[in-house]
């Protein structure tokens, strides 16, 4: 117990001031590094994201989009529902502009992990493409870079069994409103992750193909009602988010008040658990994508980004504000996304909230359990990954039989800081093979994004 005291103790402190200068200040220094390229080329980058999303890919072989999927589906989850409404209640309106800052520089972040997820990835005993931190910190070289690579593998799927219990419990603890109890909702799930999970990766990313778009648009239709309704709130929400990022806010109603510095605590916090940049899950999946260059597959890591923090989450924060619930006595902070869609919907707005929830953490659990299958086989072959898949599935039925869903989230954020530590020190390393593998993206004659662009005139001219 006091081991897990001890994570968890050093998770809280890590999810302060050292989260600002690691991960704001690597990023603020890959972005710098690689030219503000998540400006610089973002209608570029939209180009070949959005507009390419329905692109297929050959027989046996995983789109782009496919590969982007899957790993949006781990970043999209519970956060961008409560955890944005937690971060007003506890920062403020300002906390959303501090999760958007986050999210611009993040874009860099996770565009530079997709890259060296691609570039490093190798081939398993199963044909099957495979890459991540693992592989690409064994580049910084000799003991030191190994070190890192183990360590990083190690961390990740030790994490991954508190994250994927707590998970559990957040998806089974939806079900109460259908007056179905936590353990049969944990089993029904880890039955439904065993069907999916068991058909590989190409299965997951048939189900994330479909789940993922479905599942953010039925959000954010639901959203944008609550916003129309209340549209004349809509301006002065806004100009609070932009006030009160530079300004403390005076306590009003149920809102106890903050400070700068909570504003920005609390949205650098989920700026980065939302999008999950600096993490180094995301290449993972990335790397299985059949794609020509490893540029060409990072601008989905910028797409990513902008769909999970920029869009959903921004959603979110205007439902929150635009409704006025963030400053009622009535509700908790967990509570809040609820009581906006409520606020118009009545009693469905529960079950609307509930299936959303579960929707969006389901979607996680299934490729966090991908996610760990791959550190066991980076480390132990391919035989023991596919065991160990049954670890996490086992420990979400035993989270449901009491297990406390706080000190499970506070043991995730201790094991994430350790594996963010030496991610984050490889990018910022390896950041220059990044700029290198742009230059011959956007410079090679007849090739890549030249290409693409007399591709686009031919077009035009026709």
């Amino acid at each position: 117990m006091f081991i897990l005291n001890a994570i968890a103790a050093f998770g809280n402190w890590f999810w302060g001031l050292p989260i600002l200068f690691l991960v704001v200040g690597g990023g603020i220094y890959i972005t710098i590094r690689l030219g503000f390229i998540q400006f610089r080329k973002f209608g570029y980058i939209c180009s070949q994201t959005f507009g390419k999303m329905f692109s297929k890919a050959g027989e046996g072989e995983v789109s782009p989009f496919s590969a982007a999927c899957a790993a949006l589906a781990s970043s999209i989850g519970a956060s961008n529902i409560v955890g944005v409404p937690v971060a007003i209640a506890m920062g403020g309106p300002g906390a959303v502009f501090w999760i958007w800052l986050i999210a611009l520089i993040g874009c860099a972040t996770k565009y530079t992990e997709v890259a060296l997820g691609v570039k490093y990835r190798e081939k398993n005993a199963d044909g099957e493409w495979v890459g991540g931190p693992f592989y690409y910190l064994r580049a910084l070289g000799g003991g030191f870079g190994k070190f890192l690579g183990g360590f990083y593998a190690v961390g990740l799927m030790i994490e991954l069994i508190p994250s994927l219990a707590a998970q559990a419990l957040s998806a089974t603890s939806q079900f109460a409103v259908f007056g179905v109890s936590q353990t049969v909702a944990g089993i029904i799930i880890a039955v439904l992750v065993v069907l999916v999970v068991a058909g590989g990766f190409s299965r997951i990313t048939k189900a994330m193909d479909l789940m993922v778009p479905v599942m953010a648009v039925v959000y954010m239709v639901g959203a944008f009602v609550i916003i129309f309704a209340n549209i004349g709130n809509l301006i002065p929400a806004l100009v609070s988010v932009f006030k009160y990022a530079f300004a403390p806010h005076a306590a009003v109603g149920g809102f106890a008040g903050s400070t700068i510095a909570l504003a920005l605590r609390w949205g650098a916090a989920r700026g980065v658990y939302s999008n999950e940049a600096g993490f180094g899950t995301a290449p993972a999946a990335h790397s299985s994508a059949d794609v020509d260059h490893p540029i060409r597959q990072a601008c989905w890591g910028v797409f990513e980004v902008t769909v999970d923090t920029l869009i959903v989450c921004t959603v979110t924060a205007l439902t929150v504000l635009s409704s006025g619930v963030w400053t009622s006595e009535k509700y908790e902070a967990g509570a809040l996304a609820q009581a906006a869609f409520n606020s118009i919907f009545g009693s469905f707005g529960d079950y609307f909230v509930a299936i959303c929830v579960f929707l969006f953490v389901f979607s996680t659990i299934v490729v966090c359990v991908y996610y760990g299958q791959r550190q066991a086989e980076f480390l132990f072959g391919v035989k023991f990954a596919k065991i160990w898949r049954w670890i996490y599935v086992i420990f979400m039925v035993v989270a449901t039989l009491g297990i406390d869903l706080t000190m499970m989230y506070m043991i995730t954020d201790g094991f994430l800081a350790a594996i963010m530590i030496p991610n984050m020190i490889g990018l910022i390393v390896l950041v220059g093979q990044v700029a290198e593998l742009q230059k011959e993206y956007f410079n090679t004659p007849g090739k890549y994004y030249l290409a693409d662009v007399e591709a686009k005139k031919a077009r035009k001219a026709s």
